[in-house]
């Protein structure tokens, strides 16, 4: 009868204290990574996911200023810019690819201008999530 009580508390104490984002079915363990939350973005993860990209695109297209020399509509280039929105809830600048270096340094500094966010998580600890963003001139 102990054996069972035991056993009974130690199961419902692993449940209990299990971490958000972790499934255990069999041998496989999977850890589901929870995006960064823009900062006002509420209610469930799909509803943070959409209000993220809506923002996302807002900062990119509020915040774009066209090098001195350029004009809209005057440049066919694509500037896509690696990044990662890190562990503290900032951007963090991987790699630039395509365009002039002057139209590189505005979608960096554009990029670099998201403000702090709620970090992504995986298997309940800040992570650091990679995104990809063009910019088409």
């Amino acid at each position: 009868m102990r054996s069972i009580i035991f056993v009974t508390a130690f199961l419902l104490a692993g449940i209990t204290f299990a971490q958000e984002g972790i499934t255990v079915s069999g041998n496989a363990i999977s850890i589901k990574e929870i995006p960064p939350v823009w900062p006002g973005c509420e209610g469930s993860l799909a509803e943070k996911k959409a209000c993220f990209k809506k923002q996302l695109v807002q900062h990119v297209v509020s915040n774009f200023k066209f090098p001195e020399g350029y004009k809209r509509g005057s440049v066919k280039e694509k500037v896509v810019v690696d990044f990662v929105i890190n562990e503290k809830g900032k951007p963090q600048i991987l790699g630039i690819k395509g365009g002039t270096k002057i139209l590189q340094e505005e979608a960096k500094r554009n990029i670099l201008a998201i403000p702090k966010m709620t970090p992504g998580q995986a298997g309940g600890k800040p992570r650091a999530i990679k995104y990809s963003m063009p910019f088409t001139f």
